[in-house]
């Protein structure tokens, strides 16, 4: 089946995360992207540990199956190359700081001269402008700046640090949606498009279930009711069990509660005039018995008996997984989640595979992430090369334009 994206070319400057992880998602689409790293040192992510053979599996779970060319930027040689590798492409990626990628001779004015319609996407932090935009856009400011993690600070006590990078992956998700409207609508028009992709902007228009409480302020409610599904509500938060693991309940609907009464036999606490505001609400007067009463129920027994009895019994609560039980669960299986990859002769190192490969709009797998200039000799040869100019760029000449 022919993928969407098939004959795309993508030149990405990117590095680390947003970038890479949606250049690598239309590249399961089908897009062949080339991507572009400083020489000597490439991405930073390339050094993240843990490795296997020296290679990180972050850096492989980002960039399976792209092109590696190495360009010093500075250099007039290198930036002919990627100019040219530009002039060739349909779309180009960069995260560069605000102004950096114009500096260097590959920001958007300089794209469009050499290719119209060029869809040309720059992902930052803050954005391009703004007050906050000359800020390095790391996750954790970007979470603390929408207000996710306030959300969680009380009482003067900190939030936990977050395990999740939201921020990222908010940018590289609404980078990618970016990048494929733009192909669509330069299908129809033929014209390109400059995306400013903010990491910042793209969280914060996700975070309306976190600003509920904020936007009822500022419209100057008279309902002193929050939404509460941060842990203040007891029937939807994590609980301990008896072998120091972990179960997460999430019993909001009034038959759900009726149900885990039911299996454990404390029928009393059932709320026959529970009504619908009570489903995500902390539950009032009530709190502290509910709380208790889970609490009590979960420390007395092992975390796989509770699922075992509540799954028999239909009731929602699952186990907290660790990493590892969660890539071996039953689940990820049979969803067709992993897809293994060979480092060289060492064992298969998974990667999570597109979920859209099971619609068919996805490949259902990839190559290795590559090595450091690794494919310079064939994007060099792609660009009409001759065979003694791609052996002076291998031996660190520059190549003639």
């Amino acid at each position: 089946m022919k993928l969407p994206l098939q004959n795309i070319k993508i030149v990405d400057f990117s590095r680390l995360l947003p970038g890479p992880w949606c250049t690598q998602f239309l590249l399961d689409l089908g897009a062949e992207v080339i991507k572009i790293e400083a020489p000597h040192t490439g991405d930073g992510s390339r050094h993240n540990s843990p490795k296997v053979d020296d290679v990180s599996v972050y850096f492989t779970g980002v960039n399976g199956g792209k092109k590696s060319i190495a360009l010093d930027l500075t250099d007039e040689g290198d930036l002919a190359i990627a100019q040219r590798l530009i002039e060739n492409a349909d779309v180009v990626v960069e995260s560069f700081r605000p102004g950096l990628a114009a500096k260097l001779g590959i920001g958007y004015d300089t794209a469009k001269s050499l290719s119209s319609d060029i869809v040309y996407c720059s992902i930052t932090g803050f954005g391009q402008t703004g007050p906050l935009a000359h800020i390095s856009g790391h996750d954790l400011a970007i979470q603390c700046q929408t207000g996710v993690l306030g959300v969680a600070a009380k009482d003067g006590v900190p939030p936990q640090m977050p395990h999740f990078q939201a921020a990222d992956f908010a940018g590289a998700n609404v980078a990618c949606i970016g990048i494929l409207s733009a192909l669509l609508r330069r299908h129809t028009t033929g014209e390109g498009c400059y995306l400013d992709i903010s990491m910042f902007d793209s969280l914060f228009s996700m975070s309306n279930i976190a600003l509920t409480g904020a936007f009822a302020d500022a419209a100057k409610t008279d309902d002193p009711n929050r939404l509460e599904v941060w842990g203040g509500n007891p029937r939807y938060a994590i609980y301990g069990t008896k072998d120091g693991k972990s179960v997460a309940v999430a019993l909001l609907e009034p038959r759900l509660w009726k149900g885990f009464c039911h299996a454990i036999g404390r029928d009393d606490l059932i709320n026959e005039n529970e009504s619908t505001h009570d489903r995500l609400s902390n539950h009032g007067d009530l709190a502290e018995v509910y709380r208790k009463t889970i609490s009590d129920y979960c420390l007395a027994h092992s975390r796989d008996d509770i699922i075992d009895l509540m799954e028999a019994k239909g009731v929602p609560i699952t186990p907290v997984l660790s990493p590892g039980e969660a890539l071996h669960s039953e689940n990820v299986k049979g969803r067709g989640l992993l897809d293994p990859v060979a480092f060289k002769d060492n064992p298969q190192v998974p990667h999570i595979t597109n979920p859209l490969a099971c619609t068919g709009l996805a490949a259902p797998t990839r190559g290795r992430a590559p090595a450091l200039n690794g494919d310079a000799p064939a994007i060099l040869a792609d660009l009409g090369c001759q065979t003694d100019e791609i052996k002076a760029f291998m031996n660190k000449g520059e190549i003639t334009s």
